[in-house]
């Protein structure tokens, strides 16, 4: 299950980071290492992660590679979150009860 992939992805907090600094625009690997104490292979390797969960994309130009966000992943995040918004309007409301229920 690819949602699975995703919050698998960015679960690690180095990876939230990198996704974080795409969320920004498009950047080759060595910016994305800028100011975060990681090796190459290292981000290497996240990076790799990230593109299994469909989070981002990379774009060849030359010898040069950059990576963004890939929106198809959004999407596929938002679809599943999309399936639980109906559910928490019934529990906001029913918080409100229960504190009503309390200041009595």
């Amino acid at each position: 299950m690819i949602e699975n992939d995703i919050f698998k992805a960015l679960a690690d907090p180095t990876r939230r980071t990198i996704f974080d600094k795409l969320a920004n625009g498009s950047m080759n690997a060595s910016a994305l290492r800028d100011g975060m104490d990681i090796s190459q292979p290292a981000m290497s390797q996240h990076l790799a992660v990230l593109r299994g969960a469909r989070l981002i994309r990379e774009e060849r130009q030359g010898r040069f590679v950059n990576y963004e966000v890939d929106p198809d992943g959004l999407a596929l995040i938002a679809g599943w979150l999309a399936k639980y918004r109906a559910y928490w309007p019934t529990r906001i409301d029913a918080l409100k009860t229960l504190l009503k229920d309390m200041d009595q």
